[in-house]
C-alpha cells in the first residue's frame, strides 16, 4: 500500500511524495510542502492509507483537510452562480425576454394575426338529397348543392377590421412593455439607493461607535456622567435599527426585481463608484405624448369602431346564392315527339342562381351605434392625451425641483456636514463641547447625509416617471 502511494505521488514530479520514515512516524506536519501543479488527473493527489497506517491525530487532520477542501469548492460554485448586472438596460432586456405578461401579449398578437386569414371565410357549403316518390310512384333521387357568397365588399371590410384588431393587440403589448420597463427601473434604482444608504449607515455607525468609546473614556476619568454613555449607545442602536430595516428593504427590492425578470438565477446589481442622479434632456420631442402607446391604443379604438361600422354596412348588402341540382325522373317522357321510358340512370340537372336582399334590416341603427362608439372613443382619447400632456409638464417641473434639492445637498449641505462632524469630534475629545452639543452635531450630519441620498432617489424617480410618459 505504502509503495503504491509513493509511486503515485512520485508521478507528480515528486512534489507531493513522502518518505518511508515520515509515513512510519506520522511526522508530516513539519515538512515543507509545495503545492502540486494543476493537471488533468487531480489538483493535488493526497495520500490515501489505511486507518491503521496513520496515527489518529493525522487521520483527523486529513478529514479536516478534506472537509475544508469540499467547503471551499461549494463556496466557489455558489459564488460563480451569482450573475452581475452592470446596468439597468441589461435588467430590462432580461425582463422583456422572460416576463410572463410580455409573453402573454405576444401570444395575443399571434392569435389576432391568425384570425386575419379568416377574413375571406365563406358560409358553409350546403349539400342535400331528396329521395322518394316526389315525381311518381317510382323511387327517385334528387341531389342539391348550393353555396351562399356574400357581397365582395364584406371581405375587404372584415380584413381591415381584423388588421385594426392586430394593431390594437400590438399596442397593448407595447403598453405592457413600457409598464414593465418602468417597474424594472424603479426597483433597479431603488436597489442602488439602498446599497448606498447601507454604506452611509455603516459610516454613521462607525461615528457613533467612536462617540461611545470617547464617552466611556471620559466617564472613567470622571468628566461625564453615566447618562452620556447611555445616550450614545441609544443613538447607535437607532442606526443599527435603520441598518436592519435597510437590509429588509434591499432584500424585498431584489425579490421584486427577480420576479419581474422571471428568473431563478441569483444576481447582484453592480454598485457604481459614485451614486449620481439620472439626467434627462431639456428638449423633449413635441410628439412624445401623442406617440405614447396608451394614447395610440385609444385612437386605435376609434379606428376599430369605424371599421365595425363598415363591416355592418357590408353585411347589409345582397348575398348571392349558386346552386346545382341533379335528379332522376323515372317514367315515360315525351322527347322529340316520342314517348320514352327513363329509369334512374337517366339524370336531369339544373343550376340555381339567387340573391338575398334584406327587407327589414336594422343596419341603420347598428351603424348609428358604431358612430356613437367612435365619437366616444375619440373624445376619450383627446381627453387622455390632454391629461398626459399636463402630467408631463408637472413631471418636468417636479424633476427641476428635485434637481434643485440635490444641488443644495451636494454643493452646500454635504460639505458642511463633514465640517460639522470633524469640529464636533475634536471639540468633544477636548471637552470644549458637551455631549448634548455633540449629539446634536452628529444628528445634523446624519440627517444631511441620508437626505442627500434621498434627494438622488427623488431625482431618479422623477426621471423614471418622465420616461414612462414619453414611452422611453
Amino acid at each position: 500500500m505504502k509503495k503504491y502511494i509513493n509511486e503515485r505521488l512520485a508521478k507528480g514530479n515528486g512534489q507531493c511524495a513522502m518518505g518511508d520514515e515520515q509515513w512510519a512516524t506520522g511526522k508530516v506536519q513539519h515538512r515543507k510542502f509545495t503545492p502540486c501543479r494543476f493537471s488533468r488527473q487531480a489538483i493535488c493527489q493526497l495520500p490515501i492509507a489505511r486507518r491503521s497506517d496513520l496515527p489518529i491525530a493525522n487521520c483527523r487532520r486529513w478529514r479536516l483537510a478534506y472537509c475544508l477542501l469540499l467547503l471551499s469548492i461549494i463556496s466557489f460554485t455558489a459564488n460563480s452562480q451569482t450573475k452581475k448586472i452592470i446596468d439597468v438596460n441589461e435588467a430590462i432586456n432580461i425582463a422583456l425576454q422572460n416576463n410572463g405578461n410580455i409573453k402573454a401579449k405576444d401570444f395575443e398578437v399571434k392569435s389576432a394575426q391568425s384570425l386575419t386569414k379568416s377574413a375571406g371565410e365563406l358560409p358553409k357549403f350546403d349539400l342535400s338529397a331528396q329521395l322518394g316518390q316526389y315525381n311518381s310512384s317510382e323511387f327517385d333521387q334528387s341531389y342539391q348543392a348550393s353555396q351562399t357568397i356574400p357581397f365582395p365588399t364584406l371581405f375587404g371590410a372584415k380584413k381591415q377590421l381584423l388588421n385594426a384588431t392586430v394593431k390594437s393587440k400590438q399596442l397593448q403589448g407595447e403598453m405592457s412593455a413600457l409598464d414593465l420597463k418602468t417597474e424594472v427601473r424603479t426597483h433597479y434604482y431603488q436597489i442602488q439607493y439602498l446599497q448606498n444608504n447601507q454604506k452611509q449607515l455603516l459610516n454613521l455607525d462607525s461615528l457613533y461607535n467612536s462617540f461611545t468609546k470617547v464617552a466611556e473614556l471620559r466617564y472613567q476619568v470622571g468628566d461625564i456622567k453615566k447618562v452620556e454613555i447611555s445616550t450614545a449607545e441609544a443613538k447607535r442602536g437607532e442606526i443599527n435599527l435603520l441598518l436592519k430595516q435597510n437590509e429588509v428593504y434591499l432584500q424585498n427590492a431584489y425579490q421584486d426585481l427577480q420576479a419581474l425578470m422571471n428568473t431563478k438565477e441569483q444576481f447582484e446589481i453592480s454598485s457604481e463608484p459614485e451614486f449620481k442622479p439620472l439626467q434627462i434632456s431639456a428638449l423633449l420631442d413635441s410628439d412624445a405624448v401623442a406617440n405614447h402607446p396608451a394614447i395610440r391604443m385609444l385612437y386605435q379604438d376609434v379606428l376599430i369602431a369605424e371599421q365595425n361600422k363598415k363591416v355592418e354596412r357590408a353585411q347589409a348588402l345582397p348575398d348571392f346564392t349558386l346552386g346545382y341540382v341533379n335528379q332522376s325522373l323515372i317514367g315515360f317522357h315525351t322527347i322529340n315527339g316520342q314517348e320514352r321510358y327513363l329509369n334512374s340512370g337517366d339524370r336531369f340537372s339544373s343550376v340555381n342562381i339567387g340573391i338575398s336582399i334584406p327587407l327589414f334590416s336594422a343596419t341603420k341603427f347598428k351603424t348609428r351605434a358604431f358612430d356613437y362608439q367612435r365619437q366616444a372613443a375619440e373624445a376619450h382619447a383627446k381627453q387622455q392625451q390632454l391629461l398626459l400632456e399636463k402630467q408631463l409638464q408637472n413631471a418636468l417641473q417636479q424633476y427641476q425641483q428635485n434637481l434643485k434639492g440635490f444641488s443644495y445637498y451636494q454643493q452646500q449641505a454635504l460639505p458642511n456636514a463633514e465640517k460639522i462632524v470633524s469640529a464636533a469630534q475634536l471639540g468633544y475629545r477636548t471637552g470644549d463641547i458637551s455631549y448634548v452639543e455633540y449629539l446634536y452635531a452628529l444628528q445634523t450630519a446624519t440627517d444631511i447625509k441620508l437626505n442627500y441620498l434621498q434627494s438622488i432617489q427623488q431625482v431618479n424617480q422623477s426621471v423614471i416617471n418622465i420616461y414612462s410618459l414619453i414611452n422611453k
